[in-house]
Parts: C-alpha cells; sequence; structure tokens
C-alpha cells in the first residue's frame, strides 16, 4: 500500500517567502511530507516545468446575494465556486448580507442554507452588518464572532446600507474586545448624492456619470476618516476595493505609523479606465461598480501600492449582475446611471490577470503574488496555516500553474453564470491546469472533478483582544489612561 494517497513531483513550489524545488505528498488532505524522493502515492501527478502554488482564497466576492435593492446577483453558491475554482481558488469568502430590521443569526443560517449544497470549494462567511440595533450589538453579533465569523463589513455609502460614524464606531470598538476584523466601503455618500444630483438636474444620465459622481475625492476623505475613527478605538481596519491614489496614500501612511490598517484593491482598478464607462450606448454599464474604475495614472498609483506594502489583499470582489433585465438594468432598458446594478464579475480571471500582468510582467515577484492572492487573506481572516500556504499539516490546497499557458478571456470559457466579462479579449499568460483541495483534484484537464456540495465550511477562532493600553501609534494621549474604559 502506497504511503501517500498523493505526490506531486519535480514542480517547482512557491510560497509567500521561498520558492524551492520539491515534491509534496498529500495524506488525509494534508500536506504530509515536503521534499525530493518521497515515497509513491496512490495517485502521481508530473509537475515538471510547472509551478506548485497555495490555492488562491478570493476574500472579497457577493455570491448567492441580494443586492439593497434586492437583486439576486447572477452566481449561487455551485456556479460561483465552479468558476473560482477554474481561476485557481480553493477557498472564497462571500458575504452574508444583513438588511435592515433582519436578524444576523437569519442571514447567516440562509446563507449555509444556500451554500452547503453547492459548493465545491471551502468557503467561510463575512457578515455585512447594516442595522447595528441592540440585540445585534448586544448578543448577536459577539455571538457569531465566538462562533466563527471574525469578519464583517460595514458601508459608509448606500442609502440602504450605510451606517454613522457613531455606529461605526460602536462595530468598530466591538471588534477591537472581541479580536475581530473590521472591513469598510470607504465612500463619502453626501458628496457622492450631491454631485449625483447635479449632474441628474442638468441631463446627465449616461453610465460615464457614474464614474464623476463617484469622486476620488469622496473615497479619499471616507478612507481618512474610517482610519481616525479606527485610530479613536485602537481597532484594526481592513479598506476594501481602493481605487484612488489618494485613498492608497491614506492607507499606506497610517501603515508607516504602525496603525494595524489593512488596504485591499482589486482587477477592475488595475485594467479598467473611466473611459470604459463611456462606451456606445449602455455599454459602459457594464463597467459601473463603485468605486469606479479611474484613469491611468490611478492604475499606476494602485499597482504601486501592490508593490510598496499598501495593499496586502487582491481580491475579485466579484458582484454578478448580468447585461439584461436580472440584473444592470432591473430598473429599466435606460437607466440612469444611479439606477443601474452595481458591479463586476472577476473571480475566474482575478488570478491570471495579476499573475500575467504583474508577475510576468516583472512588476511582482513570485512570491508577492502568493501572499497578495492567498497568504495574506489566510493570515489576515482567522484561516492561517490551514489555508494560504503550502506546509506540513496545513490544508493540501494546491494550484498547479502553468507559466506559459497563453489564454486570451472570452465570456463563452469562464464558467460562472455570467452573459459578459469586462476584461473580453485580454490576452493573459499564465493559467492553473490542475486545482486541488484538500487533497482532492477539483479542475483536471478543464473539467471538474468533484460533485456539488463537497466544498467545507470553515470555523474561524477570533484574535485575542488587542492589548488594552493605546500603544504609541495610538490617537490622543490623553485618553490611554482610560483607554480600556472607552471601548
Amino acid at each position: 500500500m502506497s504511503p501517500f494517497d498523493l505526490v506531486i513531483r519535480g514542480g517547482t513550489v512557491a510560497t509567500a517567502s521561498d520558492t524551492f524545488r520539491a515534491d509534496i505528498a498529500v495524506k488525509n488532505g494534508q500536506v504530509a511530507a515536503l521534499g525530493l524522493d518521497l515515497g509513491e502515492g496512490e495517485r502521481e501527478i508530473d509537475a515538471r516545468d510547472l509551478l506548485v502554488l497555495p490555492g488562491g482564497i478570493d476574500a472579497h466576492c457577493h455570491i448567492e446575494q441580494e443586492s439593497s435593492t434586492r437583486i439576486m446577483t447572477a452566481d449561487d453558491f455551485y456556479s460561483g465556486s465552479v468558476s473560482a475554482a477554474f481561476g485557481g481558488n480553493t477557498t472564497f469568502l462571500p458575504f452574508a448580507a444583513q438588511h435592515k430590521g433582519q436578524s444576523l443569526r437569519e442571514v447567516v443560517r440562509t446563507a449555509h442554507e444556500r451554500a452547503g449544497p453547492k459548493a465545491v470549494i471551502d468557503y467561510a462567511f463575512h457578515l455585512i452588518v447594516s442595522d447595528p440595533s441592540e440585540n445585534v450589538m448586544g448578543q448577536e453579533l459577539p455571538a457569531l464572532i465566538m462562533e466563527g465569523y471574525t469578519s464583517f463589513k460595514v458601508y459608509m455609502t448606500y442609502e440602504m446600507l450605510k451606517i454613522s460614524d457613531r455606529q461605526m464606531l460602536d462595530v468598530l470598538s466591538l471588534a477591537r474586545r472581541h479580536g475581530a476584523m473590521t472591513m469598510v466601503h470607504a465612500e463619502n455618500d453626501d458628496v457622492i448624492s450631491w454631485i449625483a444630483e447635479r449632474l441628474l438636474t442638468r441631463g446627465h444620465t449616461e453610465p460615464k456619470f457614474h464614474g464623476i459622481a463617484h469622486s476620488p475625492l469622496a473615497e479619499s476623505e471616507a478612507s481618512r476618516r474610517a482610519i481616525d475613527l479606527a485610530r479613536l478605538v485602537d481597532a484594526p481596519l481592513l479598506i476594501v476595493h481602493v481605487s484612488a491614489p489618494e485613498a492608497a496614500q491614506a492607507i499606506r501612511d497610517a501603515r508607516n505609523r504602525g496603525l494595524p490598517i489593512y488596504g485591499e484593491t482589486c482587477p477592475q482598478y488595475l485594467f479598467l479606465t473611466l473611459e470604459d464607462l463611456d462606451r456606445e450606448g449602455m455599454e459602459g454599464a457594464k463597467f459601473c461598480c463603485s468605486p469606479p474604475p479611474r484613469d491611468k495614472a490611478g492604475q499606476d498609483a494602485i499597482w504601486l501600492g501592490l508593490t510598496n506594502g499598501t495593499f496586502q489583499v487582491f481580491s475579485s470582489d466579484h458582484a454578478p449582475y448580468r447585461y439584461d433585465e436580472t440584473g444592470k438594468f432591473a430598473a429599466g432598458p435606460h437607466p440612469t446611471f444611479k439606477k443601474i446594478a452595481n458591479g463586476v464579475p472577476g473571480l475566474e480571471t482575478r488570478m491570471p490577470l495579476l499573475f500575467s500582468e504583474g508577475v510576468g510582467k516583472g512588476r511582482l515577484t513570485l512570491n508577492a503574488f502568493v501572499a497578495l492572492t492567498s497568504t495574506n487573506a489566510a493570515k489576515i481572516y482567522g484561516l492561517h496555516p490551514r489555508k494560504g500556504t503550502i506546509a506540513i499539516g496545513s490544508d493540501a490546497d494546491l494550484a498547479i500553474w502553468d507559466p506559459a499557458w497563453e489564454r486570451t478571456i472570452t465570456q463563452d470559457m469562464l464558467h460562472d453564470n455570467m452573459d459578459y466579462t469586462p476584461y473580453e479579449g485580454m490576452t493573459v499568460t499564465g493559467w492553473p491546469r490542475i486545482v486541488i483541495n484538500r487533497g482532492r483534484v477539483v479542475v483536471e484537464d478543464e473539467t471538474l472533478q468533484v460533485d456539488r456540495g463537497s466544498g467545507e465550511f470553515l470555523d474561524r477562532v477570533p484574535e485575542p483582544p488587542r492589548d488594552q493600553s493605546f500603544g504609541d501609534a495610538a490617537p490622543l494621549s490623553a485618553y490611554r489612561a482610560f483607554g480600556a474604559d472607552l471601548v
């Protein structure tokens, strides 16, 4: 009897810190050995001339989720997880989204009912907190954190989702006490609505004006304010889908001061621009997301942020709304920019795009690519070292990449339930040939190899509560003596 279930031989293994040639042996779903000339496996894979990387972790995607206007995303947990797997991911973290008046317990229960029978890769849930009521803050959220739902998102914009600064301080304080991570969509809602009102009054309704209304200043101001709110209570904070250079600089400045502030960006801010929203007719609706893509200088600033430590996480923010009446045009065939369903797909193309244009063009090292697409998300969201690395005892979550595989992205090659991709016609070099989750071959020969519902839910453990003695990077020295009482 072979000592291992699976042995991957001859590949170049890369983690967030090291690159080396080794065989990988798998037993009972975990990495059992790393080395040369390992014993036999029940199955063996020849990985010569290929890269063996930790499976990707897409830490920001909207799957089988209703928007605040009750539009359901096109992807359910089957199509979404299949698409993720074909793009090299072995774990994803969609949202269990609370709308006003809803119980957090109820939205978590619904998310499990949707995911359990369908997901083909492993998953955890972020919460979305839009109604921090007394019951939610006093009972539901603390209990859910202890049960492993250790991250949640709040909004500073969208009428039906936004919370006030005071409520945000309550959420941040609770997260600090219980060892959770708060994520924030940072845009100034009043700035956006003020600009939008004036545009609409003047008859400017086309998709391109979405990008004008969502000014970079709305994003940078809200980012700085969110950082200061987190600083006041000495709480960790992750600012999601950053697009604007000044917002990126605010994160960089906070990190340089030693604050526990983290940043995330997405493919749309590297590969799309405002010009895409100005396409003929309503075609620009395909590219409407918030924040919107910026200009070429904005793209350059986001690339810089990926290389200089501003951003720790590269996620898709996959928000699949079809180019029809079920999605982008749910409000009618020619909606104003304010009524277009907000979001772009990108779950399957996230890693190949960054590999091709980052690693392939010399902008990123292979190790930085692994960190941005897998390891850092595992660490920030409480999944490491089970996920996000290749180490003895870790889950055997592996993506075997062909760095020379050139593909032209078209919608018909992808596996989501969308009718378009914003990256149509882009040629990339590098794509995973085989994807393995907990030792199970999920994708091989461009074919799904596992059954629906075979993914597993991942429990997470809260971080130890932060030291109550506001450190030197904390804000107001007068508060330090009684900081514990504040939060």
